[in-house]
């Protein structure tokens, strides 16, 4: 009798699993049904899984080991998908997932803690202020210039965050801020563009410029999703070694905090030149709108390709073959 781990990924069951209890549950589901499509167009069978859906168990662990299944995709986003639970959890199981491990996960979703240890270590992020619970105003004026960026420190998609211009604006961005996280993060403002590096299997995908439309103060959840004049810039303009430094920054930047499987990375550059980066995202987003997949788009792997790509590196990860 052969052993399971002969198994082809196509021989076995991938449970996409979205949805979530989050803030980002409405793109999770977006992500999931189009993760699930791709792999059924590509002759795999496909169980869908909407973590706390409303027809779902309440117990994560009661409902996941309702479905049989061999593989996870995980398309969900901030909360217990990216904050490393659903992945222990899947690991308790016996089940091999997508992306990078519990610790991994945890450690790039807290973006203060994040920050803290790339100061440490050398690399560049923007300079910050963190809060637990409550924010004063004027610690923070007396330490950092306008405009600053207000975040909670454990969403994703730009969830709840905001440029700050002036007073009345900080104040309504600490409200925001706090309505999503007991912890916050005050990060002084890189003026410059904006790029995003997609990695897959230990390699940096070519980097995408983003460019909000001008009504937008930053490209937040609103350029990021809804709206259709945000420009993405591929090429990204920058020069071949610019690229290339970027790039390495960003596996830098990902190796730092032991991600792996896949993700992407946001990193700002200043008027002198200077890259920094914001955050590593474990699990990017896979909507219509999303930047993982218009990176592959480019360099000729179809969305089809990409998810197929992502579950069979996952699936060989594990020992399978």
């Amino acid at each position: 009798m052969s052993s399971p781990k002969s198994l082809s990924l196509k021989e076995s069951i991938v449970a996409v699993i979205y949805g979530g209890r989050s803030a980002e549950r409405e793109v999770s589901l977006q992500s999931g049904t189009l993760v699930a499509e791709g792999l059924r167009s590509k002759g795999y069978q496909v169980a869908e899984i909407d973590l706390y859906g409303p027809n779902a168990l309440l117990d994560p662990i009661v409902q996941l080991q309702s479905v049989e299944f061999d593989l996870a995709f995980i398309a969900l986003h901030g909360g217990e998908g990216e904050d490393g639970s659903v992945q222990a959890l899947l690991e308790m199981l016996g089940k091999p997932y997508t992306g990078s491990a519990p610790l991994a996960c945890g450690f790039a979703m807290d973006k203060v803690l994040t920050k803290r240890f790339w100061k440490g270590i050398g690399i560049p992020t923007p300079a910050y202020l963190s809060f637990v619970g409550s924010a004063d105003a004027n610690v923070i004026e007396q330490a950092m210039s306008y405009p600053m960026i207000v975040k909670p420190s454990r969403e994703g998609s730009t969830i709840g965050i905001s440029k700050a211009m002036n007073r009345v604006e900080l104040d309504e961005a600490l409200v925001s801020a706090l309505s999503y996280d007991s912890d916050i993060l005050v990060e002084a403002f890189v003026d410059g563009p904006e790029f995003t590096v997609t990695i897959i299997d230990d390699v940096a995908f070519p980097a995408i410029g983003l460019k909000p439309a001008p009504e937008h103060k930053l490209y937040d959840f609103d350029a990021k999703y809804i709206a259709m004049d945000t420009e993405y810039l591929l090429p990204c303009g920058l020069s071949e070694d610019d690229e290339n430094e970027l790039q390495m920054l960003a596996l830098d930047a990902y190796r730092s905090l032991g991600c792996s499987g896949w993700g992407r990375v946001d990193i700002m550059r200043d008027q002198d030149g200077v890259f920094w980066v914001l955050e590593v995202n474990t699990a990017p987003g896979m909507t219509s709108h999303s930047l993982v997949p218009m990176a592959a788009a480019y360099v000729g792997i179809d969305y089809a390709a990409l998810v197929e790509k992502i579950a069979q590196s996952a699936w060989e990860k594990a020992g399978y073959k």
